[in-house]
């Protein structure tokens, strides 16, 4: 296979904004058609993209000229779908969080492997320039061990691009399982799991409506500890402002790294000496191109595991899952 013929689920600002012009932009790929419930939506973006139009994904799945979908759906519909598709013979990348459940991602897992299939979680913060090349600064060991760290990811909130504004399934538990955690705190808890190459093994977590007109959290602060001793914070924020916040600092045994991926001088390091470096990364195409779908259609067309697996996927997933139990009953959970 040269060429991936892929469909597009849900037409969302992600799907719009992201998913849509990156495969168009992508030449090994032929966009075949896309699918939303609402039709005049779906029927506006089919004709940009001079692609078919469906409101049923199950047609779309149906369509012999199909090899991969991404599913840009509200959350609880990324399971179920995913794993149809997947037994429908079709490569999947699945917006983050994966499933709403622990149960849900072990059947897009297995559905995957059932069928041959890839699986790839659409977790963008591993292909930041900044965090690729924070990621080597703790491999080179100057800086030791990581010890402790703080990682924020906090905006005003997803009525600023969603295409329902207030109205979204951002801000409904029936739909999104989890608010401002499962929308951002999944990436940083995903981000930390790579840079560190390590697993959370406990979480303690508080959640909150402070804000907005929601049945989800527009607030979450969690304690994670490392398997490998580090301790830290996750916060994630709906009710930031103005811009956002999304930065990691790691304290590690001989100094301490700043990361702040969207800064003109995104990276700062201060060692234990009091001498600092700071690293610019020139990089003209980090606004316009996520990664992740050049990774997963390479993932695809090279028959290779993606770097964000259903399985890496899920991990990430239960730190979240672990979290809001955490909140609900008060109490550390170790996972």
């Amino acid at each position: 296979m040269t060429t991936l013929r892929v469909g597009v689920i849900g037409c969302g600002a992600i799907a719009v904004n992201r998913h849509l012009p990156e495969y168009r932009d992508n030449s090994r790929v032929k966009l075949v058609g896309v699918c939303d419930a609402n039709e005049a939506r779906v029927q506006e973006v089919a004709k940009t993209y001079g692609i078919r139009a469906y409101t049923r994904f199950e047609d779309l799945l149906l369509e012999h000229e199909l090899d991969a979908v991404s599913v840009c759906l509200p959350n609880r519909f990324h399971g179920p779908v995913s794993t149809a598709a997947l037994l429908a013979g079709k490569h999947v990348l699945c917006e983050k969080p994966m499933a709403v459940s622990a149960d849900e991602a072990e059947e897009m897992i297995a559905a995957a492997d059932e069928a041959g299939r890839v699986l790839m979680i659409a977790h963008n913060q591993r292909f930041f320039p900044a965090h690729i090349r924070a990621k080597q600064i703790l491999h080179s060991g100057r800086l030791g061990a990581v010890l402790q760290f703080r990682t924020t990811f906090a905006h005003g909130g997803p009525e600023q691009w969603s295409a329902e504004g207030m109205q979204s399934w951002f801000f409904k538990q029936q739909d999104a399982f989890v608010g401002a955690l499962g929308d951002l705190g999944i990436h940083k808890a995903d981000l930390m799991r790579w840079l560190l190459e390590d697993e959370v093994v406990e979480v303690s977590a508080m959640l909150r409506t402070l804000e907005k007109a929601a049945n989800v959290d527009d607030n979450a602060v969690c304690l994670l500890a490392m398997r490998s001793g580090a301790v830290g914070t996750l916060t994630a924020s709906w009710t930031h402002r103005p811009g956002e916040n999304d930065t990691t600092t790691l304290y590690c045994e001989h100094g301490i790294l700043h990361i702040d991926p969207h800064a003109q001088v995104p990276l700062h390091v201060l060692y234990e000496d009091g001498s600092e470096e700071r690293i610019a990364i020139p990089d003209e195409a980090q606004a316009h191109n996520s990664r992740v779908v050049d990774e997963f259609v390479d993932a695809v067309l090279s028959g290779r595991t993606p770097a964000i697996s259903g399985r890496d996927g899920f991990a990430s997933l239960r730190v979240i899952l672990a979290a809001v139990d955490a909140s609900r009953e008060g109490r550390s959970v170790r996972l």
